[in-house]
């Protein structure tokens, strides 16, 4: 078996969860209070736009309260301790808008679903570090417009970075998914498109995923388990 020296991972909302915060499906947390189209759709913020500014104050002040989880750990090491060199590489694709991948200390992260702390403005287009709420309308940092939302992919938009992801997996030679569900696209069919490329793939989740079947193993428990345990064993190889 060759070496392994590129890696991509992809994480979802189970490896945030076990940090206690709701994922879509979860029963009892904010999303269980407003449908979908309600709260994260262009369509919802044209149509009431307090009702998703508010939603979305929420969920930025209640992630601001958590903290890393073992998972998260876990991954930071294995940012700091993979090569940085010519022919060695690891990106972490997350699906979370959440920042406990960094509070962890990983670096290599990208956010394709964009970042609960961040907000966008549509009037100038620049995106800037927030903690604060928005349903006040506070003035862009940038251009003092009155215009910014949530700097969060909505149903219906385009994830960020898709050509640099995709660029990363044509050069991995292991695809990782961690606490993804194999149900929200395009995410969901990066291990078919690793498959295609003949790239070696690894599925850790808490229960068999809608795109289990896809992957040349999978490993099912609680990531806070699962994740220092394989980073440990990727590490001794």
């Amino acid at each position: 078996m060759e070496a392994i020296r590129n890696i991509v991972v992809l994480t979802g909302a189970g490896v945030s969860a076990e940090s206690g915060i709701d994922t879509f499906r979860s029963a009892g947390g904010l999303w269980e209070q407003h449908r979908v189209e309600d709260v994260a759709t262009p369509d919802a913020f044209a149509r009431d736009p307090d009702l998703v500014l508010r939603f979305y104050d929420m969920r930025r002040a209640a992630i601001q309260e958590k903290a890393p989880n073992p998972a998260h750990e876990a991954l930071a090491r294995l940012d700091r301790e993979w090569p940085e060199k010519p022919g060695h590489d690891l990106l972490i694709v997350t699906q979370n808008v959440d920042d406990l991948h960094e509070r962890a200390g990983a670096g290599r992260v990208l956010h394709m679903h964009g970042e609960h702390l961040k907000a966008w403005c549509t009037a100038c287009s620049v995106r800037s570090p927030w903690r604060a709420p928005l349903i006040d309308r506070p003035p862009c940092p940038a251009c003092g417009a009155r215009a910014l939302r949530p700097d969060v992919v909505w149903f219906g938009e385009m994830p960020y970075e898709m050509d640099r992801i995709y660029a990363a997996l044509r050069r991995a030679d292991l695809f990782v998914s961690i606490g993804t569900s194999g149900a929200v696209y395009p995410a969901a069919g990066f291990v078919r498109d690793a498959r295609a490329l003949g790239i070696r793939t690894l599925e850790l989740n808490l229960e068999r995923s809608q795109g289990s079947a896809w992957f040349d193993e999978t490993r099912l428990g609680p990531a806070g388990k699962l994740v220092p345990a394989w980073v440990e064993e990727l590490l001794a190889d």
